[in-house]
């Protein structure tokens, strides 16, 4: 069976950084140094971000077939999209970002790889064709109306599809942010997306939320997991102790904490990994 293994960023070229990119280029770059290369000082950064691709690769490695067609929404520095195409899909990479599209053609000599940049629910139906799987990772937490969304991405599936997502968990101890059905005000999503400690996010979904946003959009939630730990993600200050302590360590603990019971798995992990499929 085909699994995802950290070796499979190794498809993911490093190109020559140049001080005359766009900005959107170094900031993706910069992404790029602290989580998928060699050498990033963020190790806890690092390792969620390993757990969030990880999670959301295996979900599309069993739920669907190889040459099956994906659609990775958001896609950014298109790291997911690289990785999926190297695995043997027919990927179609997606951002509002269009001048992204000249960044990743840089980290990568495939040329398997569909650009469709701009407002997917704008582009004529033709245009965008229908998938077997969507992959949207880290993106739903930042979208006003999550329901009408996880609709809109329903529209693009073939039957039988999936939708994988990812999102920081807000049943996690530390979250200060609201849940989405106690931000129902439009006034509220500005409030909180200027707080210092939003990191752009709007509200973080509870586990109770991820069913009910589910069935409004006609879908049912197959699959929900929770995963990275405070140590894993270096928080409490333990960043300062995982460049001391082996990586095999570190994993045997995140590996712990996924055999805690359901409602302690929720309470201690930092992300989420939902998958969604129509109901029949």
């Amino acid at each position: 069976m085909r699994t995802f293994s950290a070796d499979l960023f190794d498809h993911i070229k490093r190109p020559e950084f140049q001080p005359d990119w766009p900005e959107n280029w170094k900031g993706s770059f910069h992404h790029d140094a602290n989580s998928v290369w060699p050498g990033g000082s963020e190790l806890g950064y690092r390792r969620a971000y390993h757990n969030r691709v990880a999670r959301a690769i295996e979900a599309v490695l069993k739920t669907t077939a190889p040459g099956a067609r994906v659609l990775d929404v958001a896609a950014a520095q298109g790291n997911l999209s690289i990785v999926l195409a190297a695995l043997g899909y027919r990927v179609t990479w997606n951002d509002l970002r269009e001048d992204l599209v000249g960044y990743v053609r840089l980290k990568t000599d495939r040329t398997d790889i569909e650009f469709l940049p701009g407002n997917l629910f704008d582009l004529p139906s033709a245009r965008v064709g229908r998938f077997d799987a969507i992959v949207a990772t880290e993106i739903i937490e930042h979208v006003a109306h999550p329901d009408a969304f996880l609709k809109g991405l329903a529209g693009l599936l073939m039957p039988g599809g999936v939708i994988v997502l990812t999102s920081p968990n807000g049943k996690y101890f530390r979250n200060r942010l609201p849940r989405f059905s106690d931000c129902a005000d439009p006034a509220q999503y500005e409030a909180v997306q200027f707080r210092p400690d939003a990191d752009g996010h709007i509200f973080l979904l509870h586990p109770d939320e991820w069913v009910s946003l589910a069935d409004r959009a006609g879908l049912r939630v197959v699959k929900l997991e929770f995963f990275t730990n405070p140590l894993t993600n270096g928080h409490f200050k333990t960043r300062y102790l995982l460049p001391l302590l082996p990586a095999g360590l570190v994993m045997a603990v995140e590996r712990l904490t996924q055999h805690l019971g359901p409602a302690l798995r929720a309470l201690v992990h930092l992300q989420t990994l939902a998958v969604l499929t129509p109901v029949a």
